[in-house]
């Protein structure tokens, strides 16, 4: 749905925009991999924020995280609205995101394997459509297709409209603010590290591989999707993925796409109600939240937390109701995910900082280190205040930086009445993970690389 609307913005450098926030976000999830491995003990990036930082961020991070997918999952359901208005225009839209959330509340309170069995069969979805239209569309490019509309597929369509840069500095400042969401998500592999076997095997797999699946499913798509038609004739308020068949005049192909894109923005919530009940259960479990989220259903997942999401996802057919564009309200709501997950992102980093100060002998014993683990955190903290400034240039994003600051101040009430509610309790937290710390750092001057066997005595 937003990559319509970056294409718009910035035209062909709206590739270089997906490389960018891509190469960035890559240093993050390694840092986040990192500090997993270093003690297994860990079961998200709130516990090791926590124990690094302190409780406070542990509190912030957990709840922050649990917002943003909650604000991700908002915009997901405005974009299933945005996808069944392709074939009943006249449904009213707020109907279809009703349906969404109840669909997969349901399926989600089954069991732990009923995620992942939706999750495959949406993968393999998503996976296959994306594979046929770059296959689809560089076969048009070959064949010197030309659209109904007199649009030609050619390469050229890359740099014959204005250039590579047809909007200049600040087309691709615009293009940052809508750009970022598509990334968001991309540490849910580090809530799912308690449930994963191997994860010493797992994790790694699946960070190191990041940067191949940002060039085949972002820039590839978006590559061909411009080469077979020139952008100036992208829509900005419809995806890009189903209009590249419907200006080809493959009706029938663009039907599907739409339902492609359509079981994508469903993955992405059901990733979010999934993601947001595991959060709710680890802050309740660590008395950062009420115990009621803390217990399992017979069926072994945490039904109270699950609800509370699926009720919270019901704004979303309010905002829709409400009336105005499907575009602006996930644009609107998208932007606030996106700082929120920016957050998130910048705590992971500032615990990697931390890590490698106060346990130096960990991290030399590590088995998977972040590259450029010195320096690069701090060159990738000073992007995510470029992106702030982004946000900021535009009414529609920079409502994001008006709700943010109300956000933390809530988040700091709340904590300080915790800490004044459980003095005792806090301050024995704060003491247990000093003690731990310095235990790991003691135990770490003997531990041996991985690969190397102990020597005979």
């Amino acid at each position: 749905m937003g990559s319509g609307k970056t294409i718009s913005l910035t035209g062909p450098a709206v590739l270089l925009i997906y490389m960018v926030i891509g190469f960035m976000l890559y240093f993050v999830m390694r840092a986040m991999g990192e500090l997993l491995l270093s003690d297994l003990a860990y079961k998200s990036f709130a516990d090791f924020a926590e124990d690094i930082l302190g409780p406070w961020a542990g509190f912030a991070t957990g709840w922050s995280y649990w917002f943003s997918w909650i604000v991700t999952a908002i915009a997901e359901i405005i974009a299933v609205a945005g996808y069944v208005a392709f074939w009943w225009p006249n449904l009213p839209p707020w109907i279809p995101a009703v349906l969404a959330v109840i669909i997969l509340l349901a399926l989600n309170l089954l069991t732990v394997k009923a995620f992942g069995e939706i999750e495959f069969w949406f993968a393999l979805i998503k996976i296959i459509a994306i594979l046929t239209l770059i296959a689809v569309g560089m076969l048009l490019v070959i064949m010197d297709f030309t659209s109904p509309e007199g649009h030609r597929a050619t390469v050229s369509n890359l740099w014959e409209h204005g250039g590579l840069f047809p909007n200049g500095v600040g087309g691709v400042l615009a293009g940052f603010q809508t750009a970022i969401f598509a990334f968001v998500g991309m540490e849910i592999v580090g809530t799912t590290a308690a449930e994963v076997k191997n994860p010493e095997k797992v994790m790694p797999r699946a960070i190191t591989t990041i940067p191949i699946r940002i060039l085949l499913f972002y820039v590839g798509t978006l590559l061909v999707l411009m080469m077979v038609t020139p952008w100036r004739y992208i829509s900005s308020e419809n995806s890009p993925f189903v209009g590249m068949f419907s200006l080809a005049g493959f009706a029938s192909a663009a039907s599907a796409v739409n339902f492609v894109v359509l079981s994508s923005a469903l993955s992405s919530t059901n990733s979010g109600v999934y993601s947001t009940s595991r959060m709710l259960y680890g802050l309740s479990w660590h008395r950062n939240a009420s115990r009621a989220f803390g217990k399992l259903s017979t069926r072994g997942v945490p039904a109270n937390a699950l609800i509370l999401a699926a009720i919270l996802l019901l704004s979303a057919a309010a905002l829709l109701a409400a009336g105005g564009s499907v575009m602006e309200a996930f644009q609107m709501v998208g932007s606030v995910a996106s700082l929120l997950f920016i957050y998130v992102w910048t705590i992971i980093l500032l615990s990697y900082v931390a890590f490698r100060k106060r346990r130096p002998q960990v991290h030399d014993a590590s088995t998977f280190k972040m590259p450029g683990g010195a320096f690069m955190p701090y060159v990738v903290l000073a992007f995510f205040v470029f992106l702030v400034v982004a946000l900021s240039l535009q009414p529609t994003t920079r409502v994001s930086l008006y709700i943010l600051p109300l956000w933390f101040i809530l988040l700091a009430v709340a904590y300080f009445g915790k800490v004044r509610k459980e003095p005792h309790h806090i301050q024995c937290r704060a003491k247990h993970h000093a003690k731990v710390a310095e235990e790991r750092e003691a135990a770490a001057k003997y531990l041996l690389p991985r690969n190397e066997p102990p020597s005979m005595p």
